[in-house]
């Protein structure tokens, strides 16, 4: 497998973290254009990967998670605003014929990244 996919466990409750808004966003000069808007599904997956290798060129990406949403929709007791309201990971390609997996662990107090497999 080739491209970008990602994730969302909510290790609050245990679970995959279901529709999840996620936008993908790619930088040129430190300027971001958006790329993609999803949500993630059942799973806490996204149906589809979000770059093919054919999409995918050399240069910075950022992925941001609407994690504040997501939370305040299992009517979780938030202060507002949220301490963790829009998660940003921001990363680099520097292979495009290489598989990026980027799965996000997540509370409403802290969260952890990395590269998957």
């Amino acid at each position: 497998m080739r491209g970008l996919t990602t994730h969302v466990l909510d290790l609050t409750h245990g679970i995959p973290a279901a529709d999840v808004l996620v936008q993908l966003f790619r930088f040129e000069d430190e300027r971001a254009s958006l790329i993609k808007s999803v949500r993630t599904n059942g799973d806490g997956r996204i149906d589809l990967p979000l770059l093919s290798s054919e999409e995918m060129w050399l240069g910075e990406y950022e992925l941001l998670f609407f994690i504040g949403d997501y939370f305040r929709g299992k009517e979780l007791p938030l202060p507002e605003p949220a301490f963790l309201d829009k998660v940003s990971i921001r990363f680099g390609v520097a292979d495009v014929n290489a598989y990026y997996h980027v799965p996000l662990l997540v509370s409403p107090w802290g969260y952890q990244v990395y590269r998957g497999s």
